[in-house]
């Protein structure tokens, strides 16, 4: 659904009282678009003879993009579903003891599924940055300034989609199911962080 708006229809609907889309969306469409420039910077790079000798690389890196790119796609709708869920889940009648059991039951498992899509946008993210290192070091120099965009897209979405993953980690207080899914988080958000900043480095330094 949302994929298919028009950019500004979109951005009016984020920017309304609408409850969704949200942030989850946002940093969903943001590691899209680093992924999308990594995919120029790699197509401005293939069939070039100055750099015929990173051609395969170049090739991988453009394949690999275009499928990140498409899965961040995908999660934008996705993010947006597993908030739909959460609040229904709110909606459950609790006049019953019976009633509450099922409720609070609901909305543990919708609170899970809601930490699921951001936690893959902050592992989607890792290769955005990873692929946009390896087009900023290798890739046509030209559009440097675009492989280093695409990590601090990738940067800023990881941390926005963690956002939505602390969120929801502390309702659901089974610290066996969020201790190692926040550990991952943690390792990615730390490991994006130096790939964008050694990315920035070799960017300005290069354009001194």
């Amino acid at each position: 659904m949302y994929p298919e708006m028009p950019i500004e229809t979109f951005l009016a609907r984020l920017a309304s009282s609408a409850p969704e889309p949200g942030g989850g969306a946002a940093a969903a469409l943001a590691a899209a678009t680093g992924a999308a420039l990594v995919s120029m910077v790699a197509n401005l790079t293939i069939g070039k003879e100055k750099y015929a000798a990173v051609q395969g690389e170049m090739e991988e890196a453009r394949a690999r993009a275009d499928a990140l790119r498409e899965d961040l796609v995908a999660a934008i709708d996705r993010d947006a579903e597993s908030f739909r869920r959460v609040m229904d889940t709110y909606k459950l009648p609790r006049e019953t003891d019976e009633q509450k059991a099922a409720r609070k039951r609901a909305i543990q498992e919708a609170l899970r599924d809601a930490t699921r899509v951001p936690a893959e946008v902050v592992r989607l993210c890792r290769e955005v940055a990873t692929w946009s290192q390896a087009t900023a070091e290798k890739g046509n120099a030209q559009v440097i300034t675009d492989a280093a965009i695409a990590a601090v897209l990738a940067d800023a979405a990881a941390q926005s989609a963690a956002l939505n993953v602390k969120i929801n980690v502390g309702p659901i207080g089974n610290p066996v199911f969020t201790g190692p899914l926040w550990a991952e988080i943690s390792e990615g958000l730390e490991e994006i962080r130096a790939v964008r900043d050694e990315v920035l480095k070799l960017t300005y330094d290069r354009l001194g």
